[in-house]
């Protein structure tokens, strides 16, 4: 990766790599190993099946683009017209970084070699025509997308001589999830057993449970290696990983508010990713935030990345994010998962992650390619379970005592820019943050009642809601939290019914659920966007 002047030099593979590639990464200012393209470049045969296993942000693209396009350019039956090389990516962004990282790789090889994505959130129809007239070699996808092509008898005819096939981020792509979609993939594709493909399974993660479904990808035999320790953390060991408690949910976003100012007072140059639970609160912080300025004094850019924005916008957030040399961006775990944002500063994540993998995969968003960075948690009472239940995480709860944190009325500020903020975005930020914590119940160690009431306490503490919005019976009932007291709903055909209270008073209920607003392609307040605020249109980056 660029920036790594550790381990032994690409220029030493000369003979074993192909002398086109090598100019590449020349080209790529790529110039020394880091130790997993070293150990899976140092194979015995750079064609044998294997499964893959390091810290994230250590450059592991390249360590599986790498043998899987030199053995395309050394074979003999290579066919211009066929698809050679496929690579399946859990997210729409993670596969176009990874086109993108091929189309540098391959930018001194001749004949050129081609490398096409197909992923979901744009033009199916118009994506696929461009697909079928040119001569991909290489083809990046999502699940999800690929499944879609894989309907055309024209697709499978192009993909019927693979030479490769990998999967990026394995333990997510193989996941309950992702198997529904990758089961019919497999059963299209040229048989693992006869099909003479290559298999390569890389991710920083690897739960015991994948191994349940790594036949339909790698064949017995397949190499094991991990750049990892028994002992090792899964997070880069020179990220600083803290937790700052606070005494309950009202105080997270101001807590928030007060750590990126002081940040920002310290390195005026702050570049910050915070993940948010949920993607409905991730816009609610970039709406706030955007009206705060940032964070600190002056200005600083502000831009959202998560599910509900439309593909344009994302698109165009990761391009900005990337080219900007500050900013704050308010993400859900769309990018938690080997995105290479360059000079990340500082990860925050605001409420739990999904599980132990998400953390190191969030974290691992900071202290890439040998760069310095760090990663703080803020954290309610119920949420500490998660510090003490991993301690193999180094995470050092602490706290926040900046010297010039009293000085900042963070308080007030976040209070005077919710009061701006958009009730829609409150309301489908209330909904997710129910559906999230009723899914997490256990780690919470909340009974359904006090999920809602830490909900409610969302609402009204820390958005500042008169009381909670009214949720739609079938939305409680998806839930599971019917007949669960606390919970606001909505009477037959829409009309609002009478709902007692905690406090036992009745009082009629003012419908809030909010209606679909349509998809758009604004998607960031980035430099060229102006901060949200509240307005007479739905907010241009919700869609339900």
């Amino acid at each position: 990766m660029e920036g790594v002047k550790s381990g032994p030099k690409y220029a030493s593979l000369a003979g074993r790599i192909h002398p086109q590639l090598l100019k590449g990464l020349e080209q790529m200012d790529y110039t020394h190993m880091t130790p997993v393209q070293d150990k899976v470049l140092n194979l015995p045969n750079l064609t044998d099946d294997c499964l893959v296993q390091a810290k994230t942000g250590t450059g592991k693209t390249i360590a599986f683009l790498l043998p899987a396009l030199h053995n395309l350019l050394t074979s003999k039956k290579r066919n211009p017209d066929k698809v050679a090389i496929l690579v399946l990516a859990p997210t729409r962004e993670l596969a176009q970084q990874i086109a993108q990282e091929c189309d540098r790789l391959t930018s001194q090889c001749q004949p050129p070699i081609e490398c096409s994505f197909a992923v979901g959130g744009s033009g199916r129809n118009q994506n696929l025509k461009k697909f079928l007239t040119k001569t991909p070699t290489v083809l990046v996808a999502t699940p999800g997308r690929f499944n879609d092509y894989l309907s055309e008898e024209a697709v499978r005819q192009k993909l019927d001589q693979l030479t490769c096939v990998v999967l990026d981020e394995a333990d997510r792509m193989l996941d309950a999830g992702f198997l529904p979609e990758l089961i019919p993939i497999f059963a299209q594709l040229p048989p693992k057993k006869t099909g003479n493909w290559q298999g390569m399974c890389f991710s920083a993660t690897m739960p015991a449970e994948i191994h349940k479904v790594l036949h339909h990808v790698l064949k017995p035999g397949y190499a094991t290696i991990s750049t990892l320790s028994e002992n090792d953390t899964p997070t880069v060991d020179a990220i600083p990983q803290t937790a700052i408690p606070v005494g309950g949910i009202e105080e997270v976003i101001p807590m928030l508010h007060k750590v990126l100012s002081c940040e920002r007072i310290d390195n005026p140059s702050l570049k910050a990713i915070i993940f948010s639970s949920t993607a409905r609160h991730a816009a609610l912080m970039y709406q706030i935030f955007g009206l705060t300025g940032g964070a600190g004094p002056g200005k600083l850019p502000v831009f959202q990345m998560h599910s509900r924005m439309s593909q344009p916008a994302r698109t165009r957030t990761v391009e900005e994010f990337k080219a900007t040399d500050r900013g704050l961006l308010f993400a859900s775990d769309v990018v938690g998962r080997g995105m290479d944002f360059p000079e990340i500063d500082l990860v925050v994540q605001v409420g739990l992650p999904l599980d132990k993998e998400q953390y190191v995969h969030r974290v691992g968003r900071t202290g890439r390619a040998g760069k310095t960075g760090r990663a703080t948690m803020i954290l309610i009472p119920e949420e500490m379970k998660f510090v003490r239940n991993n301690p193999r995480f180094p995470i050092k709860t602490i706290t926040f005592d900046h010297p010039k944190a009293t000085a900042i009325p963070s308080q007030e500020i976040i209070k005077a820019a919710l009061e701006r903020v958009d009730d829609d975005a409150k309301n489908k930020a209330y909904v997710a943050f129910i559906g999230f914590t009723h899914a997490l119940k256990r780690v919470y160690g909340l009974e359904p009642r006090g999920v809602v009431k830490l909900a409610n306490d969302f609402a009204e503490l820390a958005m500042g809601m008169d009381e909670p919005p009214i949720l739609e019976a079938s939305t409680v009932g998806k839930m599971g939290l019917k007949g669960v007291p606390g919970l606001r709903i909505s009477g037959k055909a829409g009309v609002p019914r009478l709902e007692k209270r905690p406090n036992g008073r009745s009082q009629p209920a003012q419908r809030a659920e909010p209606q679909p607003a349509k998809r758009t392609d604004d998607g960031n307040a980035g430099p060229s966007n102006p901060p949200p605020g509240r307005q007479n249109k739905k907010p241009r980056w919700s869609r339900n």
